[in-house]
């Protein structure tokens, strides 16, 4: 075991003279670094309070701990916040037999994630209907307006994405133009410009006297943005499928579309789970930007809630909560991308 030990430290920590140098160098930044974190963030921290009267010299996590609901859930009416936890229990379940490798069904319910999903979902959150009261979306907010977010962007930009890749493939000159001159230009503006041409230009195609949710108009711009990158993603699995198996399909007599549904569309997104994870996980985190649209997301919630007087001067301790909440979530989509990849990887060998 000792043998083991020094022998993992000789190869990984001091490899060489300089390697070993850049180590000594990081033990003692770290040394210096870790007790003061260490102490401001656990040690010296308040937990429970109800202002900032009761905050020391560490972390007030007293102020999260009372802004909690109001971080997750916006202001979504308090006796009606059961819906938005039903929702993302109903969201979990969906994701997890989507996810489970061992589910016999499983392309039928990825199909029911993006389809029946959504609605279940909207339907509990928005309500009007089967007894429950009408929220309207100006009431949103929170980490569960991220997670809504990046969900309806997804189940809408990915089969955009995909449609957008076969049609930059296709022979015919008009589709693929179009195709192309679509992704280019989503790909050649920022995400904000996106979105803010979401909120003024999309109400100037509908009839006049005609209303559109801002909420709604922030997934459209979102979706029609991700959805030019997934396309690129997608194009790129496709021309990673050898020419024979198009060769093979046309002698099964299979048609253009057969050809893509059972046998070229499924290995293409075999090869570009860590390309669409990627784009997910940038979505996910591009979502804080809604807030300079007039949205509060999490970090909009954390921005109103350091301005109340019981709680001024506290947004060291919010914004490290809404770090730790994305790292989080983004590490968890990371950790199974790499876990579908190895998977993979074994399937092959």
């Amino acid at each position: 075991m000792t043998e083991t030990v020094r022998s993992w430290i000789q190869t990984n920590l001091f490899p060489s003279l300089r390697s070993g140098v850049v180590t000594i160098l990081t033990l003692v930044l770290l040394a210096l670094l870790i007790p003061p974190l260490l102490r401001w963030f656990y040690l010296d921290a308040v937990f429970h309070g109800a202002n900032r009267n009761i905050c020391g010299a560490g972390a007030c996590w007293a102020f999260v701990n009372d802004r909690l609901e109001l971080l997750i859930y916006g202001r979504y009416p308090a006796p009606e916040r059961w819906r938005v936890k039903l929702a993302g229990f109903v969201l979990l379940v969906f994701v997890l037999l989507a996810a489970w490798p061992r589910n016999p069904w499983r392309v039928m319910s990825v199909l029911l994630l993006m389809s029946l999903c959504p609605l279940l979902a909207g339907t509990l959150l928005v309500g009007g209907v089967f007894g429950l009261p009408f929220v309207p979306t100006d009431q949103w907010g929170g980490l569960s307006l991220n997670v809504l977010l990046t969900f309806a962007t997804v189940a809408i930009a990915l089969p955009l994405g995909v449609v957008l890749a076969l049609g930059r493939r296709s022979g015919l000159p008009a589709i693929r133009w179009l195709c192309t001159g679509f992704i280019e230009l989503l790909r050649g503006v920022p995400l904000l410009a996106v979105l803010f041409m979401a909120m003024v230009m999309l109400p100037m195609f509908l009839p006049e006297g005609t209303s559109f949710d801002r909420l709604l108009r922030a997934i459209v711009g979102l979706s029609l943005f991700v959805a030019a990158y997934l396309a690129e993603t997608v194009r790129a699995g496709l021309q990673g499928i050898d020419k024979g198996q198009y060769e093979a399909s046309a002698a099964l007599g299979l048609s253009y579309w057969g050809t893509h549904r059972l046998i070229v569309l499924p290995q293409a997104f075999r090869l570009t789970v860590p390309g669409i994870v990627n784009t997910v996980i940038d979505l996910f985190k591009d979502t804080t930007l809604v807030s300079i649209i007039g949205l509060f997301d999490l970090l909009g919630i954390i921005g109103q809630a350091i301005k109340d007087p019981s709680w001024l001067g506290l947004a060291r301790e919010g914004y490290v909560f809404a770090a730790s909440v994305f790292f989080v979530c983004c590490f968890a989509m990371s950790l199974y991308s790499r876990a579908i990849e190895r998977r993979i990887g074994r399937v092959r060998h």
